[in-house]
């Protein structure tokens, strides 16, 4: 493997959709991102992981995240600092806006094309998609090999990864040469947790949006004199895309509407510790096929 290894993850920042409520949609049917709680993309922390242990076993590797998204998504790329990565870059612009998969793919195969990186990791999918249909897409259009639903590298070699892949009634491990596209599976290893120092050395990492919004501010300050607080930020422009192909006008896909279903249970059994209390439950249980 050549060395020193250029590693990119694709990491999202998305609703937490344990709280969706009625304003979760806007009038053009898309996901109204500013009314709920924004989190680091859970399979985008194992693609995370993976790619620091890549790094782990790769001396003079580099890590570094590209996400998609408005000023906050930002906040993923330095939580991503503080469990070890390098940097990243943030796709910002109204030009994104409203972007489906296939807009999503192009517009960060245009900035992979831009970086170059070696290996690229993504997660699986997205909690508020479901549709594992980004990685797949970004390595197409790059033309790249892809292994998709990994749990685990098993082996670096000199022109190629082993991967072990987790799939539908067993395992399956592969060997896919480099540079390829990656995406990982939750039952890959959890990420990493937040290191104090790498807290304390890279909380103050700016995008540059977010320090034109607070030029003389202590922070902003600090982060123009240091290069290693600067998080690379990129509108449309600098991808040099076919602006038809970015946002919603690239976006042949549409969501009609999106519901919250609460589910209420119609009765409710107060047990005992008896003996024949439990076992008329496990008999309930069983015949039901909820056990067995």
């Amino acid at each position: 493997m050549k060395q020193p290894l250029k590693i990119v993850v694709l990491a999202k920042q998305v609703p937490d959709t344990r709280n969706v409520g009625k304003d979760a949609m806007t009038p053009e049917g898309t996901v109204n991102r500013a009314a709920l709680p924004a989190i680091f993309n859970p399979e985008d922390l194992n693609a995370l992981e993976m790619a620091l242990n890549l790094k782990d076993r790769m001396p003079g590797a580099t890590v570094h995240i590209l996400t998609m998204g408005p000023q906050r998504a930002a906040d993923i790329i330095r939580d991503a600092m503080f469990r070890g990565a390098d940097g990243g870059y943030l796709l910002s612009g109204r030009e994104f806006a409203g972007s489906d998969t296939l807009a999503t793919s192009y517009a960060l195969s245009c900035a992979l094309r831009k970086i170059g990186p070696d290996v690229i990791f993504a997660g699986r999918q997205a909690i508020d998609g479901d549709t594992a249909q980004v990685g797949p897409q970004v390595a197409e259009k790059l033309g790249l090999p892809q292994v998709t639903y990994a749990e685990q590298i098993v082996e670096v070699k000199e022109q190629s990864l082993v991967i072990k892949r987790r799939i539908t009634g067993g395992i399956e491990v592969v060997e896919c040469p480099v540079p390829a596209v990656i995406t990982v599976n939750e039952s890959a290893a959890e990420c990493r947790p937040r290191n104090a120092k790498r807290v304390m050395k890279y909380k103050g990492a700016l995008a540059a949006s977010e320090i034109a919004a607070a030029p003389e501010s202590a922070a902003a300050r600090r982060a123009q004199e240091h290069d290693y607080l600067r998080i690379t930020e990129w509108g449309a422009a600098a991808v040099e895309p076919d602006m038809q192909q970015l946002g919603l006008q690239g976006s042949p896909t549409k969501v009609k509407k999106i519901e919250n279903v609460v589910f209420a249970a119609k009765e409710a059994k107060r047990l005992t510790a008896a003996d024949e209390d439990i076992n008329s439950l496990m008999v309930e249980l069983i015949a039901s096929h909820t056990l067995g």
